[in-house]
Order: C-alpha cells, then sequence, then structure tokens
C-alpha cells in the first residue's frame, strides 16, 4: 500500500484542510503515516504569517527527503499561493498548488512521478471565489473535530498577507456545518471547533450570521461542546454574546484578536477597533461569564512602535482581565503596506518585547487558574502525558492533567482542581460517567464548578 506523509504548518484551519487532504489520500488506497514517517508521498500545507513559517516550509522539505529520498513532494497553502515560483525551485518539490488548487491534487500529480523540476498550478487570487469545506473529523485527533466554517477575508490590515493567500470573505450554508457535526458527533466526537480566517464574518453575504449557525449548531443531538477559535471584537456583538453565555454547550472561552494596545499602532495596522472598544468587549464578557477564559493575539515591533507606544500596550495588557496571550514578533511580509513603513524595529528590540509579554501572559495564566483550584470540572480527556498522567481540557481552556488507571480517552471526566503544576493544573477524578454540570461560579464563595 503506498503511503503518504502530511505536515501541516499555522493555524487550526490549515489543520482542518490537512485533514481533508488526508482522506482524498486514503479513499485513494494510500495509508496516512507520521510526518517524519517513510512515504512515497509528502505533502506539506504551509502558512505565511511570518518569515519563521516560510522557513520551516524550506526545512520540511529537506527532512522529509532525507526520510525519504525518493517522495513525491507536494506544497500547497498559503506560502504556495504567494511565492509559487520560489518554491518550485526548492530542490525535491515536485508539485505546488494554490489556494483553489490544493483539494485537487490527483487530478494535478497524475501518477506521482518526480521530474526534474517542479510543476507549478497556482490561480489568481481574484479567481478564488468559492468555498471548500474541511473537517478534522476523521483524523488521528478523536477528541475535538475542527470543522471550517469560513474563508478568506474582506479586512485589509496592513500587516497581513491572509487576503493575498486566501481571497475575499466566503463561507457555506448552515445546513452544511450541520451536517459535518452530525457526521462528527456520530463518529464519537464530543467537541467541535470552528475555525476560519475571521470566524466572525459566517454567513454575511448571504444574509446569515455566525449567531444564526451557532442557534442550529446547539440543536444537534449529543454534542456536547462547541468551540469557536477566534471572533474579531468588534463582530462580537452583544446579541451574540448573551447568546452564548446562556448556552451551556457553547465553551466559556473566547479569543479576540488585540495584536496592538494602543490606538496609534491599532491605527496604523488598519484594525477596526481601538483600544476602547476591545476594552468593552472584555468587560461584556466578565459581566456575563465572570470565569470565562479569554485569549489575545499580540504583534511586538510592528513598524513605529515606540518604547514609549509599547508601554502603553504593556500597562493595557496589565489591566485587562483576560486569561492568556498568543504573542507573535512582527515579521515584515512582502507586498503588504507595513513592510514599507518608516519607524522599522530592529529584531533585537521586536524580540525583547515579545519576551515581556510571554512573561505577562504566564503571570496571567497562573492567576486565572489559580480561581479554579478547589472547583470541580468538565474536563473532556485527549491523551496520556509522557509521564503517564491523562490530559484534557475545560470548557474555559484550561489543561488539567491527573492521575487514573482506567482508560479515559475521550471521555469527560469531572475532576477537582487540586493545584497548579507549571503551565497547566492537576486534578483528581470524582467521576467518569460523563454526566454534563454547567455550573459556573468561583466568585460566589462556594466551591465552583466549571463546566
Amino acid at each position: 500500500m503506498p503511503k503518504v506523509a502530511l505536515h501541516t504548518l499555522g493555524c487550526k484551519l490549515n489543520f482542518a484542510e490537512s485533514a481533508t487532504i488526508a482522506r482524498q489520500f486514503e479513499r485513494e488506497g494510500f495509508d496516512v503515516v507520521e510526518g517524519d514517517g517513510q512515504a512515497d508521498v509528502c505533502v506539506i500545507n504551509t502558512c505565511s504569517v511570518t518569515e519563521r513559517a516560510d522557513r520551516e516550509c524550506r526545512q520540511i522539505v529537506r527532512r522529509a527527503l532525507r526520510h525519504s529520498p525518493d517522495a513525491y513532494v507536494i506544497v500547497v497553502g498559503c506560502y504556495a499561493q504567494l511565492q509559487p515560483t520560489e518554491i518550485a525551485g526548492i530542490p525535491g518539490v515536485d508539485l505546488v498548488l494554490g489556494t483553489r488548487e490544493k483539494f485537487e491534487i490527483f487530478r494535478h500529480a497524475g501518477g506521482f512521478q518526480k521530474h526534474s523540476c517542479a510543476q507549478t498550478f497556482v490561480s489568481s487570487v481574484e479567481e478564488i471565489d468559492t468555498f471548500s469545506g474541511a473537517s478534522s473529523a476523521g483524523s488521528h485527533e478523536r477528541t475535538r473535530a475542527f470543522i471550517k466554517v469560513q474563508d478568506g477575508c474582506d479586512y485589509s490590515c496592513s500587516f497581513c498577507t491572509i487576503p493575498m493567500a486566501r481571497g475575499t470573505s466566503r463561507s457555506t450554508g448552515i445546513e452544511a456545518i450541520v451536517a459535518q457535526t452530525e457526521i462528527a458527533v456520530a463518529n464519537g466526537y464530543q467537541e467541535v471547533v470552528l475555525t476560519g480566517v475571521n470566524v466572525g464574518d459566517y454567513g454575511r453575504k448571504f444574509g446569515s450570521s455566525l449567531l444564526e449557525l451557532l442557534k442550529e449548531l446547539t440543536r444537534v443531538s449529543d454534542l456536547r461542546r462547541i468551540r469557536i477559535s477566534s471572533v474579531e471584537p468588534n463582530l462580537l456583538s452583544d446579541e451574540l454574546l448573551a447568546f452564548w453565555a446562556a448556552n451551556p454547550i457553547l465553551c466559556k472561552h473566547f479569543h479576540l484578536p488585540l495584536q496592538a494596545g494602543n490606538d496609534a499602532i491599532l491605527q496604523s495596522m488598519r484594525r477596526r477597533y481601538l483600544t476602547g472598544l476591545y476594552a468593552d468587549r472584555v468587560a461584556r464578557i466578565r459581566s456575563l461569564l465572570p470565569d470565562a477564559g479569554i485569549g489575545a493575539d499580540l504583534i511586538t515591533g510592528f513598524p513605529g512602535e515606540t518604547d514609549e507606544l509599547f508601554d502603553a500596550t504593556y500597562r493595557f495588557l496589565v489591566d485587562l482581565p483576560i486569561s492568556y496571550l498568543h504573542v507573535f514578533t512582527y515579521s515584515p511580509r512582502p507586498n503588504t503596506p507595513a513592510a514599507g513603513l518608516a519607524g522599522q524595529v530592529e529584531p533585537r528590540i521586536r524580540f525583547e518585547r515579545s519576551e515581556r509579554l510571554r512573561l505577562l501572559s504566564s503571570r496571567k495564566r497562573h492567576a486565572f487558574q489559580q480561581r479554579f483550584v478547589g472547583s470541580v470540572c468538565e474536563v473532556l480527556v485527549e491523551d496520556r502525558t509522557d509521564d503517564g498522567f491523562w490530559t484534557g481540557l475545560t470548557s474555559q481552556y484550561i489543561r488539567v492533567n491527573f492521575p487514573s488507571a482506567e482508560d479515559l480517552s475521550n471521555r469527560i471526566a469531572i475532576l477537582k482542581i487540586s493545584g497548579l503544576e507549571g503551565e497547566h493544573c492537576g486534578g483528581e477524578v470524582l467521576d467518569t460517567s460523563s454526566s454534563p454540570i454547567h455550573i459556573l461560579s468561583t466568585t460566589s464563595g462556594e466551591v465552583p464548578l466549571c463546566a
């Protein structure tokens, strides 16, 4: 049986798309192996948000050919769309497919015969006008299914290559996503994660919305959890928040991209909100769900970010009641307005600022998780850690490791949070019957329970 190895860089959207590509290979009689396993075909699904992602693609090509010198190497995804000629020039690459072509591997690869030079099939981004569904259901990830509900972006952030790589915002009908969710539940998944480039923009172009989608998904029988990968703060309406807070099946976890904590840089980034709106959305979440997990994306070292502006961002974050940060060091991307701005920050300072924010994130995560020590939580159990403990996530995106002799993989266990252990919590099993509890309270003075 021929073997294919898949490597995925970047976001959970890419992960869902890679899982869909893997199923295509399985239907054609291929065995899907681990990324570094020996294979006849190697598929690399790329990201191009940072220069590091580009570099990783080249490294993976070289590593794949060390393990499988005769492998037919295919590069797809955002980097392939943006820099097809550059990728085609990497020794060992046989096929480069753009955003529109990535799900048409068998149409373009022929018999997977290596050639002296790479073949390239990349449509213009203006031609990318259809939505291609994707889901990780059926992959090796058995506890949560990542379902693609939206693609592309109509925003014009000055640092971002996504509109050039994925095209305009588009999505599919509610019925199709409900059907994918029902299949995931039938296959034993406890949680679905809705993914996309701009999930909050779902359905706008055909008169629907993320709220309408969620209303239908919460009616899917036996689905225990719905998690949303991220929502732009300007799209998090009061009506959407009220439904989110009131419905127990929706994870009490919000990821709201921020990027900068001062208005001057946000305006230079061409973001569609200022710090006042962002703080208001966080405050609204906290008023409805005091114990919700709230994460934020930050970019350090954006052009024009002086020491004073970075300090303003830092102070804003210190006072903001969020749970953790995802910190990215600014990387100039070709053909973006930000790459040509004055005031480029030297790399050393960018990295120093990133480290400061990562330390702040650790303190915030520690303080947030400390609130749950002594509480009782539902944890969706994923797998065992290297040291033999079970590990899983609460609704609020708190990782809990705990001992048990019972096989709890893909079960919802009731745990008591016993303490903090670095970046995660330790727990003790109380019940493994998967009986749902949906009570949130760490502020009432009683022993809290978290869904």
